[in-house]
């Protein structure tokens, strides 16, 4: 199995300034999310799991290149997949292609992994892989299960400022609603086919794989990262799935590299 590990990541943000580059709990942020691809491909060297890095940004380059043990194709965003509006699928088609001319490799899986949700397992790497494998899917990606619904109690406002449900129903406890879920924008697993095709997303065959629902934030605000250190130090010291991630005896393999990155 060829994997292909995609992380892209832009200097600017709107709600959290440099929010992929700043340190979380000491560290830069970006560099949880390449200790996760890390421990997944140490404990799975049957596959060939390759690991690119898509940016605009020297700097997030260069935190790359000093800290992290393992090859990683540098892949520059190009202007027009760099502004607020750019869509994410296209820049992840791109850094397939480009990676492909560049090693000359035919991937059987991409997986984009978000920077703005560093706290992964290994765990949830593996179910995601074996999820688009097993039933062929053209997109996986993984969600939790919605602490609201739109069946029950989610309203919206009418033009004359009325709240009503999202979708109205008969339901009388949420119990009785379908269940639904949340994107978490952590893992996304395509087909190499479907990224090329042009497609949006919803247009294609999705699965999904659920993931713990107090591991993941959206790290929109400053009070977004503030509370999701708070939850991932409790992660770290508490449970063994993102212990392996970030184990606190842990140290950078690189020489001299001054930012280690595992807590």
């Amino acid at each position: 199995m060829k994997i292909l590990f995609t992380v892209c990541g832009r200097a600017g943000s709107k709600g959290i300034k440099n929010k992929n580059f700043r340190e979380f709990l000491g560290k830069p942020l970006l560099l949880y999310t390449f200790s996760a691809i890390e421990a997944y491909k140490k404990q799975h060297p049957e596959n060939q799991a390759d690991v690119a890095l898509n940016t605009d940004s020297p700097e997030m380059m260069r935190i790359v290149k000093d800290c992290v043990a393992f090859p990683v194709v540098m892949v520059e965003r190009k202007p027009e997949l760099a502004g607020d509006l750019a869509a994410k699928i296209p820049v992840i088609a791109a850094t397939l292609n480009e990676v492909e001319r560049q090693t000359g490799t035919r991937y059987d899986m991409v997986i984009d992994c978000d920077i703005t949700s560093p706290l992964r397992t290994v765990k949830d790497i593996e179910n995601i892989v074996s999820k688009q494998i097993s039933e062929n899917w053209d997109v996986v990606f993984s969600v939790v299960e919605a602490r609201r619904n739109p069946y029950f109690n989610m309203v919206k406002l009418e033009e004359d400022g009325r709240a009503v449900l999202v979708n109205p129903s008969n339901y009388t406890a949420r119990q009785q609603a379908p269940t639904v879920y949340d994107m978490n924008a952590s893992l996304y697993a395509y087909s190499p086919e479907f990224l090329r095709s042009g497609k949006h997303m919803f247009e294609g065959r999705c699965g999904i794989i659920e993931m713990m629902d107090t591991g993941v934030l959206d790290l929109d605000h400053e009070h977004d990262f503030e509370l999701m250190q708070v939850v991932a130090e409790h992660l770290f010291q508490n449970l063994t799935a993102y212990k392996e991630i970030c184990g606190e005896n842990n140290e950078c393999e690189v020489e001299n590299c001054g930012m280690a990155y595992w807590i």
